[in-house]
């Protein structure tokens, strides 16, 4: 072995790691590392206008591929860019690698060329810092072998996230010892998981056969633990339903006859029924975050004097952290769940029956999907955004790889579009990012080359950023962006109109103040997208169809369908009122009583005529 540049022997490394693709943007403190990438056969660059896109694109990327996506910026302006898209995957527990070019290591603190360092010399890495779980700056390469096994690691175990890799854009160009790196051929790249303790699966098992109205409430932390056949297992043999958080959509059939649905915000009232009268929760993997807990409010979504919680996460800080649980425990949640099912057969080997659950649940999804029914059906145009997810829900494969982005798009997708195949929606859950689904899609793509990718978007969320055009045709990535064109934030908007009566700061206007329409179609043409902007909804499911054969045949689409903003209903509870009316809950203009010492929502559906 003799001397390498250290941008080949990290170019060499992550070949060894079966990286094949890396997310960037260039800028000079990275043309190393570049030029090292233009040599390898094995990695393909995904080059990105914008580092938000880059970072997002790897987080979709990670979502369908179960292993850390790795991507690479500048200094200065490329990693205020890059922090959204690594905020996302953290608070997503997505993993991630980044490798962040910085200043020459021989300049720090004498303002070099982008750098920032006001408190510290040489300390612009620490941008980063607060979103991932780990931040190394390269100080001496000889570091580099053992901080990029840790590097990984810390990535993909215990609950997942990004990491950082700072690196002095000296350090790229520095010759280093190649056996220097023979630690790296030794290390194992998989991190073995563990379940919880036997006694605590004995507990939680007994609890679960002896409850009168268990539920068992599921978060994202299933999909990541890819333990939905567990899930499914567990809740067939008690016969407990199964709710869910945003993050966890997918973790168990929406069609599955214990499947009740969503919980929190924009949860139904016949879910919220079952969550907040259950004398057991078992939550898993799960924060019990605002959204998926309709702001804590109690007897709203969930009720700590009603319930009693039993709670298994990866992650122990999250264990006890909004709800007091009797049962902690802490460990991978697919082990954990066999434990916890072979302690239930202990205890009750028959199982158990409930039928008439199982009709009580079939009824209420029977009555809400027709109650929707005629909105899904309605032709009129601008288009209802129900009749877009029926439509889209005909045309696309059922483990078509799904990206929404941040309003009508995800929270209506999340109530009414059934889910079937575990690991197959992708919502930016945690920071609820706008612009996310457009790019992650990208990504999503890449990891699942042989499924249909597909991004459900508002006009909002694709105006963040259009760039993602230049990637997909750059690099071939044939997938779809449908965009719901409504000319406004819509979500913001009705919270704004329904609190305030105005609609100001949220809709698009010309100066004049007549309504901004922007073709997202017309700009996908200049690009080299291929695209339609419908004129009446029963263009669309045609141009979805045209779209679809389109991706299969390698090109990318977009689809345009002017939207009427409908109003999601939401029977949970949101405070965002706080400074609207500090002394008083208040929900979409209503007042929420107060009964026995606790918060009551009113029972109400919004009309989908409301606007």
């Amino acid at each position: 072995m003799g001397k390498k540049l250290v941008s080949d022997l990290l170019v060499n490394y992550l070949e060894r790691r079966n990286v094949t693709k890396l997310f960037g943007l260039c800028g000079h403190t990275v043309i190393g590392m570049l030029d090292a990438l233009s040599r390898s056969e094995k990695i393909e660059y995904i080059g990105c206008r914008h580092e938000a896109i880059a970072s997002t694109a790897a987080d979709g990327y990670a979502r369908v591929t179960n292993k850390a996506s790795v991507v690479m910026c500048h200094l200065g302006p490329g990693i205020t860019n890059v922090i959204t898209g690594v905020a996302n995957a953290q608070l997503d527990s997505i993993p991630m690698v980044v490798i962040a070019g910085d200043v020459p290591s021989f300049y720090f603190g004498r303002h070099a060329h982008q750098e920032l360092q006001l408190h510290e010399d040489g300390n612009q890495y620490e941008l980063l810092r607060p979103v991932v779980k780990r931040a190394w700056r390269i100080d001496d390469v000889e570091a580099l072998p053992m901080i990029m096994d840790r590097a990984f690691r810390l990535a993909e175990s215990g609950r997942p996230g990004p990491v950082l890799i700072d690196v002095p854009m000296d350090m790229f160009s520095r010759e280093m010892d190649e056996e220097l790196w023979e630690r790296t051929y030794k290390e194992s790249h998989e991190t073995e998981k563990g379940g919880i303790s036997q006694s605590a699966a004995a507990k939680i098992a007994k609890r679960l056969v002896e409850a009168k109205n268990p539920v068992i409430h599921a978060g994202g932390g299933i999909l990541l633990a890819e333990a939905s056949e567990e899930l499914a297992a567990l809740a067939e043999f008690l016969d407990v339903p199964v709710s869910r958080t945003l993050a966890g959509q997918g973790c168990l059939s929406d069609l599955h006859p214990l499947m009740i649905g969503q919980t929190g915000f924009w949860g139904l009232e016949f879910t919220h029924s079952l969550t907040k009268n259950a004398d057991i929760i078992l939550a898993l993997g799960t924060r019990f975050g605002e959204a998926d807990s309709s702001s804590w409010y109690q007897g709203v979504t969930f009720d700590p004097d009603v319930t009693t919680f039993l709670q298994i996460d990866i992650d122990p800080a999250e264990i006890g952290r909004n709800y007091p649980v009797e049962i902690g425990a802490c460990g991978d949640l697919k082990i954990a769940l066999q434990q916890v099912l072979e302690e239930v057969k202990k205890i009750c080997p028959e199982g158990k029956n409930d039928p008439e659950l199982r009709e009580r649940i079939a009824k209420a999804k029977a009555d809400f999907k027709e109650w929707n029914k005629e909105i899904s059906e309605d032709s009129r145009f601008p288009m209802t955004p129900q009749r877009i997810l029926k439509d889209v829900k005909e045309v696309i494969p059922e483990d078509s790889q799904i990206f929404t982005d941040v309003g009508w798009n995800k929270n209506g997708v999340a109530q009414e579009f059934d889910i079937t195949v575990p690991g197959s929606i992708h919502h930016s859950s945690g920071l609820a990012t706008m612009g996310f689904g457009p790019a992650a899609v990208l990504g999503g793509k890449l990891g699942a080359p042989d499924k249909i990718a597909i991004n459900l978007t508002g006009d909002g969320g694709f105006g963040i950023n259009v760039a993602v055009l230049a990637a997909a045709v750059e690099h071939g990535i044939a997938c779809t962006w449908v965009v719901m064109n409504n000319s406004q934030f819509g979500t913001i908007a009705g919270l704004e109109n329904a609190n305030y009566k105005t609609k100001f700061g949220t809709q698009f206007l010309k100066a004049n103040g007549d309504k901004y329409f922007i073709s997202y179609a017309k700009i996908a043409e200049g690009y080299g997208v291929e695209s339609i902007c419908v004129n009446s909804a029963e263009e669309f499911k045609p141009a979805l169809e045209k779209a679809m054969q389109a991706n299969r045949e390698g090109r990318p689409f977009l689809v345009e369908a002017p939207m009427e903003n409908i109003v999601v209903p939401t029977p949970g509870c949101w405070n965002i009122n706080d400074i609207y009316s500090p002394n008083e809950l208040v929900r979409e203009g209503k007042l929420v009583k107060k009964e026995n010492g606790k918060y009551v929502a009113p029972s109400h559906a919004k009309s989908h005529n409301a606007k």
